[in-house]
């Protein structure tokens, strides 16, 4: 995990380079490849798009690199003044880094950052998409935006879960080697030396957990039956 600015705003790069391409694929491709090829009489989405003279943005046709450019300033925007910093808050509500295992932690930050910037792009794009030649209507972009909501959820939940965070971590740590061996023999930490030690260790975490909440439950019972 990043630990200075510095590298929060590398991480954020890294995640939004490879989201954004992965959604631009996702949009093209897999939602509208279809009907892109038969409103354009193509046999591949590529074509379609070029006989058309592009993909549909602020009412105009650009190009692909320029949507992916575009989608890549609102995305990067989002998760560094949004999606980042309020992901860890609401994580932080729920875990204790101190305390519980940083790949249940993590997990948590993920989740929490799809269901921020889920919304928030899915309304981007609901704007920047709209066809505004057709006219303007604010019941028709919220709409959209619902539905561009119910495409992106689950694929931005799968993807970010268990294919782009674990690639973001893999491509930030080969970047941050140095700085992260310093940083482990500096602090030392208790760490599993196997996979089998690091699931041990996650289930015995759920178990405190647990035991934590079964003693507050019988806390809140003894004081229910002492206010009765």
């Amino acid at each position: 995990m990043p630990r200075n600015q510095f590298q929060r705003m590398i991480f954020a790069l890294i995640t939004v380079i490879i989201t954004v391409h992965a959604y631009v694929f996702y949009s093209l491709y897999v939602v509208n490849g279809t009907k892109l090829m038969e409103i354009n009489h193509a046999s591949g989405v590529v074509e379609a798009i070029n006989n058309q003279g592009g993909v549909y943005m602020f009412g105009t046709y650009m190009p692909i690199w320029a949507v992916v450019l575009v989608e890549f300033c609102f995305a990067y925007c989002l998760e560094v003044f949004m999606g980042s910093p309020l992901s860890f808050r609401l994580a932080s509500r729920i875990f204790d880094p101190r305390n519980n295992h940083p790949m249940i932690f993590e997990s948590a930050i993920i989740c929490a950052t799809v269901g921020l910037m889920c919304p928030a792009m899915s309304l981007i794009a609901a704007i920047i998409y709209y066809p505004y030649y057709a006219g303007f209507s604010v019941i028709t972009l919220f709409a959209t935006w619902l539905k561009l909501v119910c495409f992106n959820f689950p694929f931005a939940f799968f993807t970010q879960l268990f294919f782009i965070q674990p690639l973001v971590r893999v491509v930030f740590k080969a970047i941050f080697v140095k700085d992260i061996q310093a940083r482990g023999e500096k602090e030392n930490p208790e760490r599993a030396e196997s996979e089998e030690d690091v699931i041990a260790d996650i289930f015995r975490r759920i178990d405190e957990v647990q035991e934590g909440l079964a003693h507050e439950r019988r806390q809140r019972k003894r004081l229910a039956e002492r206010v009765e």
